[in-house]
């Protein structure tokens, strides 16, 4: 009985115990506009979210993909422009991958961090979510990925409102600053770096707000 507990006592916790079996997951993506039915998804990076064996959050595996334009998307100049991608570019169109074989990747290795953590859904965790959720979902209805789809369809842990209430801020990049954490603007507007970025703001905050909370959670009946 002794040996049983302290297994227990030194297994690292699951998040399942601190999200009601979800999983936060976060999410940015690069896109050629604003209008998530008609223009391009570019690229896209995920970092779902665990504990280290102290039960502190941390951000897991990145998996991450350049999408080449998909049939008939809007490419918007200032957009382009603006966040410094040329979806022709010889070395991007090199790595490249179409939506569906990107997301069917980079689902089928969320689902498996999901199940390790003992999960039933993700939730997308983004800064501004929705605006990432709803290029996901019409991405996802482009490419008939529903079924491999770990996310939940509505819900979302905004790190815009976190921060505000953390910090009054609501830019990243002060947010992250405010925090201590680095932050460079060169790197700005690339989905893996801006993940990277809100992944370490949002285990920030929640190491913050709920160092004890493992020893605190109720059971629900």
């Amino acid at each position: 009985m002794e040996k049983s507990v302290t297994q227990a006592e030194n297994k690292a916790p699951v998040i399942a115990q601190r999200f009601r079996g979800f999983l936060p997951v976060v999410v940015d993506v690069e896109t050629a506009g604003f209008n998530a039915q008609t223009d391009a998804l570019l690229e896209i990076a995920c970092i779902p979210i665990v504990y280290d064996e102290q039960g502190q959050f941390i951000p897991g595996p990145s998996f991450h993909a350049h999408i080449n334009p998909f049939e008939g998307a809007n490419l918007d100049r200032r957009s382009l422009d603006f966040i410094g991608i040329d979806p022709f570019n010889p070395m991007r169109v090199a790595m490249a991958e179409d939506e569906r074989g990107a997301l069917k990747r980079i689902f089928k290795s969320l689902n498996e961090v999901r199940k390790a953590q003992h999960c039933t859904h993700a939730v997308l965790v983004g800064h501004n979510a929705h605006f990432d959720l709803g290029f996901l979902q019409a991405a996802i209805a482009r490419t008939g990925t529903k079924n491999q789809n770990p996310f939940h369809s509505f819900s979302v842990f905004d790190t815009v409102t976190l921060s505000a209430v953390m910090f009054g801020q609501t830019v990243l990049a002060r947010a992250c600053i405010q925090a201590g954490i680095e932050f460079d603007g060169k790197e700005a507007h690339s989905a893996l770096y801006d993940t990277q970025k809100t992944a370490e703001l949002f285990c920030y905050i929640l190491n913050k707000l709920s160092p004890h909370l493992l020893d605190t959670l109720v059971t629900e009946p």
